[in-house]
């Protein structure tokens, strides 16, 4: 993942792996003060116009994860989550294979072994 990561930050959008992991460990919170309490913090970080780390999601689902946020659950981002997940599927993720980073990768997983 750190690879991908890499090429993710090479092209401007390691946000998006980013925002999907940081929703996943949100999803494991027990306590409703602390998932509220970090829920708000994922909101301005990624979802909120203008956010330093913002995700390209549209505006409908903007307001749908604002109101979703009145009473914090695991599924706040869900649909956001479905968004980016998607974006790397389709995008990122090809294009990554295709990558110089890539086929380094490959090169040096499938280079011998010398003793």
């Amino acid at each position: 993942m750190k690879i991908f990561q890499a090429f993710l930050k090479s092209e401007f959008s390691d946000e998006n792996l980013e925002f999907w992991v940081v929703c996943e460990d949100y999803k494991k919170i027990k306590s409703s003060f602390r998932m509220s309490s970090r829920a708000k913090k994922i909101f301005k970080l990624y979802i909120q116009a203008e956010a330093p780390r913002e995700i390209n999601i549209d505006h409908k689902t903007r307001e749908v994860i604002r109101t979703n946020m009145k009473v914090a659950s695991t599924v706040c981002f869900e649909e956001a989550q479905k968004i980016v997940y998607g974006l790397m599927e389709k995008d990122s993720y090809p294009r990554f294979l295709k990558s110089d980073i890539y086929r380094t990768l490959l090169d040096s997983t499938s280079a011998p072994m010398r003793m």
